[in-house]
């Protein structure tokens, strides 16, 4: 991962889940996927979960989540930034998408997060890049519904609409859960976590 500089390696924090306060359809889902990520699970046949879109207002703590999850699954988490696959020469945008993609299912099982993916993807259809960000958009959308190496993508978005309706069709992800300010009572567990 070092050697090329396309994905970076992130030991996940300790505390799982329990270091986030709120998000309680999020943790439910987290804790139904767990059980699906096991050997076992592949044997009788179970599909691999897909992982989950956070979209919502900056600073309710999607990144943190992508993190807890990593942690919570005891596996490696790997950060993909989009920005940094770009090239100004032709075609090596797309091989570096390519390549590390190739990575990640040699890396598997482990939890991919793509962090502001809106602004990764940002040039998409416009007459700047003559194309460039759309192919990458366009090979990474190919490989989130057809992979079957055992990788669960975290996404985060604060702007949903940045982004092409494609990228939420059914089969990128299991589920897309809004993200908002804490509730009095999510403030309240969150300020617990804190002082404990």
């Amino acid at each position: 991962i070092r050697q090329t500089g396309l994905l970076t390696y992130s030991d996940p924090p300790a505390g799982g889940l329990d270091v986030i306060g709120g998000w309680d359809n999020v943790k439910a889902h987290v804790r139904r996927d767990k059980p699906c990520l096991t050997l076992e699970a592949r044997q009788a046949g179970v599909e691999y979960p897909r992982g989950i879109l956070e979209v919502g207002t900056p600073g309710c703590g999607k990144t943190k989540m992508s993190l807890a999850i990593a942690s919570y699954f005891q596996l490696p988490l790997i950060q993909m930034d989009v920005g940094t696959l770009m090239s100004k020469w032709i075609s090596e945008s797309e091989s570096n998408m390519r390549m590390a993609l190739r990575m990640l299912e040699r890396i598997a099982p482990c939890v991919l997060m793509v962090d502001e993916i809106e602004k990764g993807f940002s040039g998409i259809g416009s007459d700047s890049d003559s194309g460039v960000s759309m192919r990458v958009f366009g090979t990474f959308l190919k490989w989130l519904s057809d992979r079957t190496a055992p990788v669960y993508v975290v996404a985060t978005s604060n702007n949903i609409q940045a982004l092409p309706p494609e990228f939420i069709r059914s089969g990128r992800f299991d589920s897309v859960y809004g993200v908002y300010l804490p509730t009095k009572e999510e403030r309240r567990d969150i300020l617990l976590i804190h002082l404990n």
